[in-house]
């Protein structure tokens, strides 16, 4: 039964993972992005959430409802205002300037909020637990997990049935058709960027109701999202749900077997698949 649980508790953990990921996946997917800086945005998103929740009196729940559309509006003018300058041929450029945007995220929260640890207080769910089965679920863990079905399930629908999808797919595929048939290029992506800071407001509030956090945290937060990207497969976004599941068991297993082999464990699982299936376990985007 101990290890039922550990694996149960590892695929509700990688709902988190999922969530660190999913943005990673799509600007990947649209405009071939690599962002240095998005786990430093998660832990931005975990401040933001701190400052209105307590300023305003709010849960951390509701806060999002003012977190998400502002994480979107940085993600916009983020993209409009730097990264599209950066994007092109050489993959160098937009790394460099996310590295610095990185570096400014971290010494900016460490200015304004120290370096002490901070934690979303979310109340009686942080603590309630679900009997199933002989097992008892987190009431938290699970509503995060189901968040991250949700959220991929929405990307993929936005992707795949929507008119800002199919600008995403054909401004991905060719840049230059995409122009001539009228599509700004520079507002598709400024779109995409938005989309991908909404969803990591989202797994910022929840990261800081599940887990104290501080400035420095952040990449951290990456490394986990680019192995579950890259264990799921480049641009696949239900591949990045599977690769954040298969990233938690990994590390919830390696815990159960040592407390001190857990993000190792994760590690090795990374490096395993990897080296058998270099481009991820589902590398392709399946409409």
């Amino acid at each position: 039964m101990d290890w039922i649980n550990a694996v149960i508790q590892g695929i509700l953990l990688g709902g988190i993972y999922a969530l660190f990921a999913a943005g990673l996946s799509l600007i990947f997917g649209v405009m071939r992005l690599v962002n240095i800086a998005h786990g430093d945005l998660i832990i931005l998103a975990a401040y933001l959430g701190l400052s209105i929740s307590s300023t305003l009196n709010l849960h951390p729940l509701l806060a999002l409802l003012m977190v998400v559309p502002a994480m979107a509006l940085v993600g916009y003018g983020l993209q409009r205002g730097i990264l599209n300058q950066t994007l092109g041929n050489d993959i160098l450029p937009p790394l460099l300037v996310t590295f610095g945007l990185s570096v400014i995220i971290q010494n900016a929260l460490l200015e304004f909020y120290t370096a002490d640890p901070q934690k979303l207080d979310a109340g009686a769910i942080e603590t309630a637990s679900l009997p199933i089965g002989g097992l008892n679920l987190g009431v938290l863990p699970v509503v995060i997990f189901l968040t991250a079905v949700a959220v991929v399930a929405g990307l993929q629908w936005i992707f795949y049935r929507t008119a800002l999808g199919r600008a995403f797919r054909a401004t991905s595929d060719n840049q230059d058709v995409a122009q001539l048939m009228g599509l700004n290029k520079a507002h598709i992506f400024g779109l995409a960027m938005a989309l991908s800071l909404a969803v990591v407001a989202i797994a910022g509030v929840f990261l800081g109701i599940r887990t104290s956090f501080d400035p420095a945290i952040g990449p951290g937060r990456l490394i986990f999202g680019f192995e579950a990207v890259i264990i799921g497969g480049l641009g696949n976004l239900w591949g990045t749900l599977a690769g954040g599941i298969i990233l938690g068991v990994a590390q919830n297993l390696g815990a159960h077997l040592n407390p001190g082999w857990q993000l190792l464990a994760g590690h090795i699982a990374f490096l395993v698949v990897l080296a058998v299936r270099p481009r991820g376990l589902f590398p392709r985007i399946d409409g």
